[in-house]
């Protein structure tokens, strides 16, 4: 199958890095669908409106005539997202659902597109997708994933392989493996945050390096506090996930749900990655601490 029209539900960081290059090949017509999408003061917005897609009032919209949809959206709303495709899901279509999701929203999202006679494919990108973008490793899963994998090479998913043939896999391979990532930079943050204030941020680093070698850890440990900043917002609610893919799994998630309110934490804090370095990060983010502290009372 020749794919040709490609539509993008979601146009957010994951959608613009794909549609960057994606758009820029003259054999594929790149259409978009996004909620804020004709909100002219979102970034959205500009970032469509500036790119060469095709902007489409529903997802139904986008979806007509697509031979690929890609689902990149919120975790949470992965099943939504499914659903809000079917009206216009020409029969045989594939579904690439790159969201965040538990095993369990991913099959429910499969449900819903095989019922429809779309072909449904997870994937879960196991790395952030920039840099690399098309090339980022992706995890394919379903039974339609290995005959996925050989036709989303030649457009440019050069990361991208078959990883198994049992639905849900895909998707808690990242997820337990988000458990430590996302853990380590919650950990790092409450950590250094309060080490920071006893004065002992230097020694806990030095003593980290005995256990964990590495040749620069506090540039590490700003790059980690600072992805919290950043993204927090979204890891928080892909933390929501993989507590409950721990809880699928029969194991209380308090370690996840833990990470997942420190996630959501951080972003109000963001005004801290305006600095140089570890410390005065620290210090700006406990500034705002006490600052708002201060307001509150």
């Amino acid at each position: 199958m020749t794919i040709s029209t490609i539509a993008l539900i979601g146009f957010g960081e994951v959608g613009q890095a794909l549609a960057t290059e994606l758009s820029q090949r003259p054999d594929l017509t790149l259409k978009v669908y996004d909620l804020t999408l004709f909100d002219n003061r979102s970034t959205v917005a500009r970032a469509a409106a500036a790119g060469h897609v095709v902007r489409c009032r529903s997802a139904a919209e986008a979806a007509k005539g697509a031979d690929l949809i890609i689902s990149a959206v919120t975790a949470a709303q992965t099943e939504a997202a499914a659903r809000s495709v079917v009206l216009g899901l020409k029969a045989g279509a594939w579904f690439m659902d790159l969201n965040s999701a538990s095993p369990e929203a991913k099959i429910a999202a499969a449900h819903i597109i095989e019922g429809a006679t779309g072909r449904y494919v997870e994937a879960s990108v196991m790395s952030p997708i920039e840099p690399k973008r098309l090339a980022s490793p992706i995890l394919l899963g379903g039974p339609h994933a290995e005959m996925f994998a050989s036709l989303i090479g030649a457009l440019g998913f050069a990361g991208a392989t078959y990883y198994s043939d049992i639905p849900g896999r895909a998707a808690a391979t990242k997820l337990c493996r988000s458990v430590m990532i996302k853990g380590l930079e919650a950990l790092i943050s409450e950590s250094l945050l309060s080490a920071r204030y006893y004065g002992v941020e230097d020694v806990v680093l030095e003593s980290l390096n005995n256990l964990f070698p590495y040749p620069d850890w506090e540039g590490y440990a700003r790059y980690m506090i600072s992805r919290t900043l950043e993204h927090g917002a979204r890891r928080s609610e892909e933390m929501r996930e993989a507590a409950r893919t721990v809880a699928e799994a029969g194991l209380t998630p308090w370690m996840s749900e833990a990470i997942a309110d420190r996630q959501a934490w951080a972003p109000d804090y963001a005004k801290a990655l305006k600095t140089e370095g570890l410390k005065p990060m620290l210090d700006a983010i406990r500034d705002q601490i006490h600052n708002r502290k201060d307001a509150a009372e």
